[in-house]
């Protein structure tokens, strides 16, 4: 949606102006003028993007003295390890992906472009050398242990022979870019991601091994409809094929701190399958794995320099839809959500990245742009 406010037309000088020093306008008695706001003020709105941990707003906080002689001993000796296993780990999964997808056509359709359909042994081994080099980067990146835990139904499953018990989607609350690894090592799932991934060394051709919808967040032409048909494809055959790939979605849109829920998008519930819903958190003493007020390089390279990174997972069960749900996308995303903020302890926020980008603004002392307020996403 596109802002509301539209410029002025450019007022032509009057040189009568110049000579008169009286206001043009006078104070009306009965209208207050809007305050900036402080930033105390945008933290209580934005609090779903605030940082909480030792390291402060965007990281950038004064550190005490032992975190500072902690974090100097991580980039001495834990930052080159990582980076070096973790960059090996990357290269060998992308040499799997080019020997399995040799001489392949990629599958086509409505723009684009994956290698997921593909059977055989070249499927299963990207899979299961995916699931296992992900989990290898998790614990290179200090994450030993995950401790996983399953609400109801101990048979939650993506697995599920019955195509009546089988979700047509994940659904994940979207805490840090780590979340993407650990749904890969759990059930090397699909994602939704911008289409700038696919173009990037390395990372693309995993991507589409991966079987990622691409979208272009910016841009409202006409495709979207399509990457939407696409990713409701996706998940109605994945909920009557379990050997289609699973669809991974992140209805909230954007990340948090972890500890509040954003509005759902609804392109996950029109599909009127069955999903699983799926929490993630960061528990932390120092530094908090969450993406949200700090830059990518300087999130990675604390992260890093942090001995142990935890994560705490719950599956709740399969969620089937009321007919009433079905026919209401609306209404089936905002039960499920409530339904994981209940089971997870989460706060519910109605803000979104609209207000995301203006916090970040803020907090960058660059708040020219209000009018960022009217370009929700769709």
């Amino acid at each position: 949606m596109e802002s509301e406010l539209k410029p002025l037309a450019p007022v032509p000088p009057n040189p009568q102006n110049e000579l008169d020093d009286r206001p043009l306008l006078k104070p009306d008695p009965n209208t207050t003028q809007t305050q900036p706001e402080s930033m105390e003020e945008m933290e209580k709105k934005c609090a779903a993007y605030v940082r909480r941990d030792v390291y402060g707003t965007m990281g950038l906080g004064e550190l005490p003295w032992a975190e500072k002689f902690l974090l100097g001993l991580g980039l001495a000796f834990l930052l080159p390890i990582r980076v070096v296993a973790g960059t090996c780990i990357l290269v060998i999964y992308y040499l799997i992906c080019r020997v399995c997808t040799a001489f392949l056509a990629p599958n086509r359709e409505d723009g684009q472009e994956d290698f997921a359909h593909m059977g055989g042994w070249r499927r299963a081994v990207i899979m299961q050398s995916g699931r296992f080099l992900s989990r290898a980067l998790l614990f290179v990146f200090g994450f030993y242990w995950i401790s996983e835990t399953s609400r109801g139904d101990e048979t939650t499953s993506t697995d599920q022979s019955d195509e009546s018990e089988r979700p047509g989607a994940i659904i994940s609350n979207h805490v840090s870019y780590l979340d993407i690894l650990y749904h890969m090592s759990s059930s090397f799932p699909s994602f939704v991601a911008k289409r700038s991934v696919a173009k990037l060394p390395l990372v693309g051709l995993i991507s589409k091994c991966l079987g990622c919808v691409y979208v272009q967040r910016e841009s409202k032409s006409s495709d979207f409809k399509g990457v939407s048909g696409v990713v409701n494809d996706r998940i109605r055959e994945a909920h009557q094929d379990k050997f289609a790939p699973k669809m991974m979605l992140f209805p909230e849109g954007t990340t948090t701190n972890g500890d509040y829920l954003l509005p759902f998008k609804t392109g996950a519930f029109f599909a009127k399958a069955p999903v699983l819903p799926i929490l993630v958190r960061y528990p932390y003493q120092r530094f908090s794995p969450a993406w949200d007020t700090i830059s990518g390089v300087r999130h990675v390279i604390l992260l890093l320099c942090q001995f142990a990174n935890y994560i705490e997972v719950t599956k709740l069960p399969v969620y089937h839809p009321s007919e009433q749900e079905k026919e209401d996308p609306k209404l089936y995303a905002e039960n499920v959500r409530r339904l994981m903020a209940h089971e997870g302890n989460l706060i519910l926020s109605d803000i979104g990245l609209a207000e995301k980008r203006v916090y970040h603004a803020a907090l960058n002392g660059n708040i020219r742009k209000p009018t960022v307020l009217h370009q929700k996403d769709d």
